[in-house]
């Protein structure tokens, strides 16, 4: 047999294997046949045998020699000439990889679609300006923030401008985002626009199209086909879409001469992929920001402590509208006390669960031939009871488990939820009353009482997959849970009540008041101003500084001081916190090979927090239960840190411990 004759050129090629292994991810060299070597550039994905299999691996590097002493093996195949891998991907994917202690086949997974021949067909060669007509945008919006307008002309100029965006009350952020979008792209520069779902997807595409034909818009979405996907990746790499539109991992699009990048609510916990490494679309994008020097807009009704944080530090400025002008658009917000002793002085909230101060604001909205906003935390019925006195979750006497009142709503008694008994007597342990309240009351079960008190009007409700886009600007009650809120066509509501506040403000989570806020405001911001009588009643302690702070509409100032303690807790953001996850014989296998940076400071190991699951089966008995231990790193040592992490993943693998481990950076619950 012939021997195969070797690239006049550059004949080795550096390769990295895709095969999600942590000791396995690093260079390899083969050699690349003459007949090979135009198509085998970097960034093409070939295929070549390892181990005596044939497997996928990316083309890195084209060099004229190896280090490897034996002798290597040829390349099988190109799979397709497309260079899949843009030397900027590859970048993004090491830094990533580093950031998150993570694998870098597991971050090319979700960069670049599974390929698909027949889309590589479809042609991509027509210019971005012969696809449809376009209109010039107007960019007055903008004008409505302080240094709005100076935010736009730098983006457009081609100048580096960053900024957490605060959105108005009562300004569809749709419309200023996809104006300046257009006026970038007409101009010739690349954008990049990730919302967390296909509600936000949906409503921003719709802005677009009044600019530009739908043919400029490429989207990428899970929900597409193979085909489809990986067609409308190869319209980016080729240059052909100038504005990339999607959800989480449209984060990677390699989008050409990019120069805005838009993340809307970067809170959003659907930004984060749920697959190792667990990276965040936020952290994706403020790194592709500097490495590629595109200006970023985070925007959101409120602000995280992660955007806090690049504000204070100078990385990225404001971009909020003046408080004249917040005056001016924002409804009337106050609230009305929650506490036991009020609610039930109150013949109103015993009769409809809401204050008469609440039934009253939404009373005249009806009134007036507009439609009212009623938020709780949850679809459905009542999830669970607790003590009417002292909150203390309602337990079984015989089992522990929890208490409830039936769907339907047919027993009188509550009933526990593992056994099925009634108890008609419960007391509670901790304070001896007989009282009972429910935890959260669902959609259901609020609009059946919303129902009887609003006998004249429509209820609609609207949550988990039956979530209504829009209701008509006409009297009728709206229970929805937060993200689900209808808009109203061509109008506002006319007031708002946002139930059940202290089970969004009181669960066990590091970012509860946080998300609170950004729901409240969210739902706030579909009000109508005060000034057309516009009112949100917020059914909270009026003290509680996050409800302050709503009452202001001064989502920085909340942020801010998230922040500051965040940073007396010594919690995320203010440090960097990894949490492993893994049987206790693997944690303290993992950690004693663990070569940790000085500054790292290890806490734990504790249980793995309630409804949390390590994947993976192993032998309790022999190897311990899962536990989970914390690492905080001061800021300045995130990179160290992540090195540190990564390497004991790949010690670990080398040393074939088949435990099951998890690694996260930063995760959004930390326990």
């Amino acid at each position: 047999m012939p021997e195969t004759p070797s690239a006049a050129k550059l004949p080795v090629a550096r390769v990295l294997p895709l095969l999600g292994l942590a000791h396995l991810d690093r260079p390899f060299d083969y050699l690349v046949a003459e007949r090979d070597s135009a198509a085998a550039v970097a960034g093409v994905k070939v295929r070549i045998r390892f181990a005596g299999r044939l497997v996928d691996a990316l083309v890195l590097e084209r060099r004229e020699t190896t280090e490897h002493a034996g002798a290597l093996r040829y390349i099988e195949r190109v799979i397709s000439p497309e260079v899949v891998a843009p030397e900027r991907l590859r970048l993004l994917v090491d830094s990533l990889c580093e950031r998150y202690a993570g694998i870098r086949s597991d971050i090319y997974r979700a960069a670049i679609p599974p390929r698909h021949a027949k889309a590589e067909e479809t042609d991509t060669t027509t210019a971005w300006e012969e696809l449809g007509d376009l209109t010039e945008p107007d960019l007055s919006d903008w004008m409505v923030y302080e240094h709005g307008s100076s935010f736009a002309d730098s983006v457009i100029d081609g100048r580096l401008a960053r900024a957490a965006w605060q959105i108005a009350p009562g300004h569809d952020w749709a419309r200023p985002v996809a104006a300046l979008a257009a006026k970038v792209a007409q101009g010739g520069g690349g954008v990049l626009i990730v919302v967390p779902d296909q509600r936000d997807l949906d409503r921003c595409g719709a802005a677009l199209r009044d600019h530009v034909g739908a043919r400029h818009i490429t989207t990428l979405t899970a929900s597409q086909g193979p085909q489809a996907r990986y067609s409308r990746f190869l319209s980016i790499l080729h240059g052909q879409a100038r504005i990339v539109l999607g959800t989480r991992s449209a984060a990677f699009a390699p989008v050409e001469g990019l120069r805005l990048i838009v993340l809307m609510h970067d809170g959003d916990d659907s930004l984060v992929d749920p697959r190792a490494p667990y990276v965040h679309a936020r952290e994706v994008l403020t790194t592709r920001s500097a490495q590629e020097k595109a200006s970023l807009l985070l925007g959101g009704h409120s602000r995280s402590t992660e955007a806090q944080l690049l504000v204070e530090s100078g990385w990225m400025h404001e971009l909020a509208a003046p408080r004249d002008m917040l005056r001016r658009r924002a409804p009337r917000i106050h609230a009305a006390g929650d506490t036991d002793v009020a609610l039930e002085r109150d013949p109103r909230a015993r009769q409809a669960r809401i204050p008469s101060v609440a039934f009253q604001a939404a009373t005249r909205a009806l009134e007036g031939g507009r439609p009212v906003l009623v938020q709780v935390p949850r679809g459905g019925y009542v999830q669970a009871l607790a003590c009417g006195q002292c909150r203390t979750p309602a337990r079984c006497r015989w089992c522990n488990g929890p208490l409830a009142l039936p769907s339907g709503g047919g027993a009188a008694a509550p009933t526990c939820r593992w056994c099925g008994r009634m108890d008609a007597e419960h007391r509670c342990p901790a304070c001896g009353s007989r009282r009972l309240r429910a935890v959260v009351i669902g959609t259901e079960r609020t609009a059946e009482e919303l129902g009887r008190a609003f006998a004249k009007y429509r209820v609609r409700t609207s949550w988990g997959e039956r979530i209504i886009d829009a209701v008509d600007n006409a009297p009728a009650v709206v229970v929805a849970t937060p993200g689900a809120e209808p808009r109203v066509r061509d109008g506002s509501y006319g007031a708002a009540i946002l139930l059940d506040t202290w089970a969004l403000l009181e669960r066990p989570d590091l970012r509860a008041s946080e998300e609170a806020l950004e729901r409240w405001m969210a739902a706030a911001t579909l009000v109508a101003p005060a000034s057309r009588g516009g009112e949100v009643v917020v059914v909270a302690d009026p003290a509680h500084p996050t409800v302050q702070h709503l009452i202001r509409w001064d989502p920085a100032g909340h942020a801010a001081r998230e922040l500051a303690q965040r940073r007396d807790a010594r919690f995320p953001p203010a440090v960097h916190v990894a949490v492993v996850d893994a049987p206790r014989a693997a944690l303290e296998d993992f950690f004693s090979h663990a070569e940790l940076p000085a500054h790292a400071e290890l806490l734990g190991p504790v249980d793995l927090p309630p409804g949390v699951e390590l994947p993976g089966q192993w032998d309790e008995v022999a190897h311990g239960p899962a536990q989970r231990v914390l690492v905080r790193s001061p800021l300045a040592g995130r990179a160290a840190l992540g090195r540190a992490l990564r390497a004991a993943a790949v010690s670990r693998a080398a040393r074939k411990q088949d435990q099951p481990l998890r690694i996260q950076v930063d995760p959004l619950q930390i326990g």
